[in-house]
């Protein structure tokens, strides 16, 4: 695909971008509406609704959707699979399980848990819960594959680990009820809570995985080649997919922590990209990365918007129209 074709789409996606964040701010209980977004400009409580609400939650809507759709990049192109996703290592199990134990020692807390303990789990909160159940995920994930020195061992690792640790969280729910709704709300994914210093943690890391997936795409367009001539081309295989895996595991709990499991953005944000401007990985992951943002930012404002002053958890929305994307996919290579 020429160069045209890729400033062509990254046009569009910085229209969208900017389409969405004005549709984000203009989105409130009643739905989408540009003359109560103004009328909300001159009332009294703007600063507050703007500046504290609607602002932090459209901004972190899409810096979420650009850390999934950049990881998103990252595992394809590591695993050589278009089907892989963020969270194909035990990232999302891992912060399931973590969420989940944190809401049931809560739960405890008033059956006799003490003092000093209930304090410490409040000081972790579910979201630095969630980070570093995401982090501990992907490091069982390396324990069992032995490192990331073998692709197909790493990928039967991640099966595994998630499957045993969401079969734990399951059992924990089991024995304290109470945790399923705020486990049911994390795996639906919501960017209600998102605020300012959610947002100043995940830019930092957006901007340090930018920089570092710019300096391993040559890598990725070397494994793409397969690991032989990957090799024979000077490649370090075990250190380059160590570092890669760590970028992945890092960029989805940023995101996973922040908002819950968001499904198909970090699957289907390259797939588009791909389809419709290709090239080498250093545009594929960058251009990923705004693609991801735009998805996840419109659906943010549909699901706001769908049923105001009612919300849908925006994880639906994205698993509904991730997976009526892929179904038309499929249905157009099948027909041709």
């Amino acid at each position: 695909m020429s160069e045209p074709a890729r400033r062509r789409l990254a046009g569009w996606i910085a229209l969208v971008l900017m389409a969405g964040l004005a549709a984000g701010l203009a989105t409130g209980a009643a739905g989408l509406s540009p003359r109560a977004f103004w009328g909300d400009l001159h009332g009294g409580d703007a600063a507050l609704l703007l500046g504290q609400i609607r602002a932090p939650r459209t901004l972190g809507a899409a810096l979420v959707g650009a850390l999934l759709g950049l990881s998103g990049a990252i595992a394809q192109g590591l695993f050589r699979n278009p089907l892989a996703d963020p969270y194909l290592l035990g990232s999302a199990s891992g912060a399931g399980l973590a969420v989940v134990l944190v809401l049931a020692a809560a739960a405890l807390g008033g059956a006799g848990l003490n003092v000093a303990a209930v304090a410490w789990i409040a000081r972790i909160g579910l979201v630095g819960a969630a980070f570093a159940g995401a982090l501990a995920g992907v490091s069982l994930t390396l324990t069992l594959a032995h490192g990331a020195v073998h692709t197909l061992r790493l990928l039967l690792a991640g099966v595994v680990v998630g499957v045993l640790l969401g079969a734990l969280s399951d059992l924990v729910t089991v024995v304290s009820p109470d945790a399923l709704r705020g486990k049911q709300v994390f795996l639906l994914g919501s960017t209600s809570f998102l605020g300012w210093d959610a947002i100043a943690l995940m830019a930092a890391g957006l901007a340090l995985l930018a920089a570092l997936a710019r300096r391993f795409a040559r890598a990725l367009d070397a494994l793409t080649l397969g690991e032989d001539s990957a090799a024979s081309l000077g490649l370090d295989l075990a250190r380059v997919r160590l570092a890669l895996v760590l970028m992945l595991s890092l960029g989805t709990a940023l995101a996973v922590s922040q908002a819950g499991l968001v499904a198909f953005v970090g699957l289907v944000a390259p797939h588009l990209v791909r389809r419709h401007a290709p090239g080498l990985h250093a545009w594929l992951l960058l251009a990923s990365a705004g693609m991801g943002a735009a998805l996840l930012l419109w659906a943010d404002v549909v699901s706001r918007a769908l049923i105001a002053p009612e919300e849908l958890p925006v994880g639906v929305v994205t698993a509904v129209l991730g997976g009526a994307y892929l179904v038309w996919l499929l249905r157009q290579r099948a027909a041709s």
